[in-house]
């Protein structure tokens, strides 16, 4: 018997990739999700800098209905004397107090005695709620310790580095009633609030009319890697920043919202914090 040797058909030749080929296919793949990551970085932090805008914007429009029914801002900070240092002794009622009703937190703010002061123990179930209106997307609070609701949001007292006092040319500071009449430079040119970033002293929380709650247009805060140290000055009160790359947002007294570059000019950055300074500013920002 003959046995014939069917040849060796294409359709039954297996192909395989081979090892070069394999590990060729790894790194592009590899490349290809180094260059996507960034970009969904990018994305995610775009939509946070617009949800921390629109956070803002709601805070500017409390404050304008706080003064539509006041005909005045409310105080940055209620204490009977000045200057507010940043520890948890005082009356230290900060505006955010104030703003509560304003922003659907009537329940909070009815359990709120201003009266017997931030920090009293009657007052500890009001001061550590959490509201997320209060808090920046982009920013975290490694070292909250629970024992107050934080702010990323801050109002402006002073166009540079002073206590906070009954004397400071901001909007909002020591028992201040500011009327719109007394911005004389005008509610487009002057800042009302902006963005902090978070540190240590924070801890003292939105309710608390300290640095927790009030900064100066002194330096921008460029946004470091970790949490900064809080300072060791307790009347120091420091300057806005954020997280967001290269910008921190603000709220004029306008009701505008717009992000201010951290190379912003010192000079330009200090007058917006001034109320009354005379400066002609035109659109030099």
């Amino acid at each position: 018997m003959f046995c014939f040797s069917q040849p060796h058909s294409k359709a039954n030749v297996r192909s395989a990739f081979t090892l070069v080929e394999l590990l060729v296919v790894v790194a592009i793949i590899g490349i290809l999700i180094s260059m996507l990551l960034p970009a969904v970085q990018q994305v995610r932090e775009a939509a946070r800098r617009v949800s921390c805008s629109n956070k803002i914007a709601q805070l500017g429009i409390a404050l304008h209905n706080y003064e539509f029914g006041h005909e005045h801002l409310p105080p940055g900070v209620i204490n009977p004397t000045g200057p507010i240092l940043s520890q948890p002794i005082g009356q230290h009622v900060s505006f955010l107090v104030e703003l509560l009703p304003y922003i659907d937190q009537s329940g909070i703010a009815n359990r709120f005695d201003k009266s017997l002061g931030t920090y009293a123990p009657a007052n500890a179930p009001a001061r550590e709620q959490k509201i997320s209106l209060f808090e920046c997307p982009s920013d975290y609070f490694a070292a909250h310790d629970g024992t107050a609701g934080l702010t990323s949001y801050a109002g402006c007292h002073h166009s540079m580095e002073a206590p906070i006092d009954t004397d400071n040319n901001g909007l909002l500071f020591l028992n201040s009633e500011i009327s719109y009449s007394d911005i004389h430079d005008g509610s487009s040119n002057t800042i009302l609030i902006g963005e902090l970033l978070f540190d240590q002293s924070s801890n003292l929380g939105w309710a608390s009319g300290t640095r927790a709650s009030l900064r100066n247009t002194g330096p921008i805060v460029m946004a470091p890697g970790a949490v900064p140290a809080a300072p060791t000055n307790l009347k120091e009160v420091g300057g806005f920043g954020s997280r967001h790359p290269g910008i921190t947002n603000f709220c004029f007294a306008d009701g505008r919202v717009s992000s201010i570059s951290d190379s912003i000019d010192p000079i330009i950055y200090q007058n917006l914090g001034d109320r009354a300074d005379g400066a002609m500013m035109g659109e030099s920002y």
